[in-house]
């Protein structure tokens, strides 16, 4: 089968996941080809049958702001005629959904029935969706998709939702991890990143207001009052100011460390004896995924796609958006108490693995494909 890519190669977790579902395309015998500005940032090195082609947008006088819709559009038509791709796998709605109707329906005028799937992230349906300017080609675009995926049936039924789409078909296939990569195991005594007697909370983000950062800080704040911790911040993004200056009023800047945006965070992570995440909407929470298959517990909040991800009260905590309170109490309740946290972090690990792992999530996406093509799907295993 060959597979067009089509994702934003920056720092995120649609980026990380179309990239890692592609190199496990790949080493499935697919041929795959990534079409983007810029190459993905997990895409770090030569792997048979991985291709990445680049959108090249020129800047003309006329155009204030160079289309680079359009000449992402162009830019899959030429590689999917050229290269005789099956099917075009776009992450994100906007625009890469809008952009590969184009390309498929170009392709189509020409005599190749080339096949459109998108899958949503997150904020593509729950922020940038929603925009006035954006709403109705989103709608647009994704009705138009041959097949829709959702990461979480959170997602899914917000998309019904927000877009009033209920004849929208949207397979749920979550979001996976490589548990070779993320095993704590691995990374022992590497990186010591608190003295001697510290547990570590980590957090890992792009520093949006979603992330609620503020109510972080405050449970991190209660958290290092009862226990001796130390708050490790990766990434970066608007709040992290904010995040400085809340360190500095609470007290508790000697106890923070902003260590910025990192490619890999496995063996961060490896470092962490709790992961917090306490955002006001995750659609699935890929960095809480692979915290839990690193073996650490995690808090944050319920009510989103984090209800699929983290087992509450096994694997760790969720409690309602803004219960500060509650969340450094179950903090404090799984640090201060070593038998519960290794039992908290084993069941993590065994829930990553065994729900989440790579090669149970990949072949799903390739069944899915199978289905959309009208082809023979020997894997086995359902899409649906």
């Amino acid at each position: 089968m060959k597979i067009g890519i089509t994702c934003y190669p920056t720092y995120g977790g649609s980026g990380a996941v179309a990239t890692e579902l592609g190199l496990g395309l790949a080493r499935r015998g697919h041929e795959v080809h990534f079409i983007s500005y810029a190459q993905p940032f997990r895409l770090t090195h030569f792997i048979d049958g991985v291709y990445f082609h680049e959108v090249e947008v020129n800047q003309y006088p006329l155009f204030e702001y160079p289309p680079y819709s359009l000449a992402l559009a162009v830019t899959m038509h030429e590689v999917a005629r050229r290269e005789e791709l099956d099917l075009l796998h776009v992450h994100y709605a906007i625009p890469h959904a809008t952009a590969g109707w184009i390309a498929r329906d170009m392709l189509r005028d020409g005599g190749r029935d080339v096949k459109l799937v998108t899958t949503l992230h997150g904020t593509d349906i729950t922020l940038v969706g929603q925009d006035p300017s954006y709403w109705s080609i989103t709608r647009f675009s994704i009705e138009k998709s041959d097949r829709l995926t959702a990461v979480s049936g959170w997602l899914r039924d917000r998309t019904h939702r927000d877009f009033e789409c209920d004849r929208c078909a949207i397979d749920v296939i979550p979001n996976f991890v490589d548990p070779k990569i993320y095993d704590r195991e691995r990374y022992r005594g590497l990186h010591r990143l608190a003295r001697a007697g510290e547990k570590v909370v980590m957090h890992i983000s792009n520093f949006r207001a979603v992330k609620r950062i503020p109510d972080l800080m405050e449970v991190f704040a209660q958290i290092q009052r009862e226990i001796s911790a130390r708050l490790v911040l990766i990434g970066d993004g608007p709040e992290r100011q904010r995040a400085e200056e809340l360190a500095a009023r609470l007290g508790i800047s000697e106890r923070v460390v902003f260590l910025g945006k990192f490619d890999s965070v496995a063996e961060l992570l490896a470092s962490a004896d709790l992961f917090l995440l306490p955002s006001e909407q995750e659609a699935f929470g890929l960095v809480a995924l692979e915290a839990q298959a690193s073996g650490v517990p995690v808090v944050g909040s319920s009510g989103t796609g984090l209800d699929e991800v983290v087992e509450d009260g096994v694997t760790g905590y969720l409690h309602p958006v803004g219960s500060v309170d509650a969340m450094a109490r179950s903090a404090i309740s799984v640090l201060a108490d070593g038998a519960r946290w290794a039992e908290f972090s084993s069941a993590a690990r065994k829930r990553a693995v065994e729900h989440f792992a790579a090669d149970r999530i990949v072949p799903r996406y390739e069944s899915l494909y199978h289905k959309v093509l009208g082809t023979a799907d020997t894997s086995g295993i359902s899409a649906a």
